[in-house]
């Protein structure tokens, strides 16, 4: 079961990985901020996108099929953007490595719940899961870096491909899941598809046409979908989790793109000390979660996911007022324990307020609504990176992050009038 666990762990931790790993390598990628936007949102996109679909295919073809097709897919595309000689190039395939980054998410988080049917033990597992995985997140901007400045940016895709080899060798002890019948959204991928990328180009291009045919596919969407079951919202934890999860990525991956740039542009770091500078958030992140998978199980998921959430707002509200390094270590300290306990919680909140047979679909959910928020953080910080300072977008973040905790925490404490 451990060997189960560690092969389902490692490749989502190849997902979260590369979700960051090109952030410390983004000036060597290209010198337009515009640029750096898009090979970074190339692969959130496509991955928030198809997040939903995976979950569906997961469910009717079975989740180990699914994941090891992931897993392939994966290793074979990053081997590909390692030899890209294009920015366009690299843009593209970064795009279709977040799609068989999307196969990997909800096929192993099916997986799990199978293999982990008790709810206490499935949380501890789902710890265990997260902390592997939030590593390769925060770990990215560190490997990256190390990796740019010793063999240059090609290698931060080439180290994926043997990670991606040991992910597949543990996990083919999975148990086979039985296929269930039913028909792929074409409406709702595509409608999905085209919400995600028109609104990302939207706030980076600043095009208001591209902002209504975010808005229209959104509608159409929301009206014609049919991924998600009616009967998953029936829980009120369900779409709670999915807009925590959207909130708690915007913060992440927004505050880790103007942090970068930051280290990089303003205090003049090269690319290996800028991925040590992010150190104090890695470490939490790595041995956090599994504490955090026995807080769950013991008292549920919401008052860590609200002590993750004010974390995480108060520690990019003490970097936004300070340029001292020891005060940037407590920052990204506070961050990284507040990501630690946010993720894990908001993961159990969602699988455990759905029924079993949909857990595929519900995991993509919530990695489509944190992907999504990803996107949106990187292209709404980035521009206001572009137009006002560091610090304005650092305070844009924490508000948004202390938002999340006040909604969680009305659910947890309602008022009644």
């Amino acid at each position: 079961m451990a060997r189960l666990l560690t092969g389902l762990s490692l490749g989502y931790f190849l997902v979260m990985l590369d979700t960051t790993i090109v952030t410390v390598a983004l000036p060597a990628l290209s010198p337009s901020l515009p640029a750096q936007q898009w090979i970074s949102n190339g692969y959130t996109l496509t991955f928030a996108a198809f997040l939903l679909t995976a979950g569906a295919w997961s469910d009717r073809f079975g989740a180990r099929r699914v994941f090891s097709l992931g897993l392939i897919a994966f290793a074979a595309l990053s081997g590909l953007s390692a030899l890209s000689f294009s920015t366009p190039m690299l843009i593209t395939l970064r795009a279709l490595l977040g799609i068989a980054g999307a196969l990997l998410v909800p096929s192993s988080l099916s997986l799990i719940a199978a293999a982990y049917p008790a709810s206490a033990a499935r949380a501890k597992a789902m710890g265990v899961w997260a902390a592997v995985s939030g590593t390769g997140l925060v770990a990215g901007p560190l490997l990256g870096g190390v990796l740019t400045e010793v063999f240059g940016w090609r290698a931060i895709f080439v180290v994926n491909v043997p990670v991606a080899a040991v992910a597949w060798a543990l996990s083919r002890s999975a148990p086979a899941s039985p296929a269930r019948p039913g028909r792929i959204d074409v409406t709702g991928q595509l409608s999905a598809v085209v919400a995600l990328s028109t609104l990302s180009y939207a706030l980076i291009e600043r095009s208001w046409v591209a902002l209504l045919l975010a808005v229209t596919a959104a509608a159409v969407f929301v009206r014609f979908q049919r991924v998600l079951p009616a009967r998953l919202f029936r829980a009120r934890a369900f779409p709670l989790g999915l807009a925590a999860g959207a909130i708690v990525n915007f913060g992440l991956s927004g505050v880790l793109f103007v942090l970068s740039l930051y280290f990089q542009e303003t205090r003049g770091y090269p690319p290996s000390t800028t991925g040590l500078a992010f150190l104090p958030l890695t470490i939490p992140t790595a041995v956090n979660p599994i504490f955090t998978g026995r807080l769950v199980a013991r008292f549920g998921p919401r008052i860590p996911a609200v002590s993750g959430f004010v974390l995480m707002s108060g520690g990019t509200l003490l970097q936004a007022c300070t340029t001292a390094a020891t005060l940037s270590v407590v920052a990204l300290a506070l961050l990284g324990f507040g990501v630690s306990l946010a993720i894990p919680s908001l993961l159990a909140m969602v699988v455990a307020a759905a029924p079993l047979e949909l857990t595929g679909v519900a995991g993509g959910a919530l990695n489509a609504s944190r992907q999504a928020g990803a996107a949106l953080g990187v292209a709404i910080l980035g521009a206001l990176l572009t137009a006002t300072t560091t610090s304005i977008a650092l305070f844009t973040a924490a508000g948004v992050l202390l938002a999340g905790a006040a909604a969680l925490s009305r659910e947890l404490f309602p008022v009644r009038l």
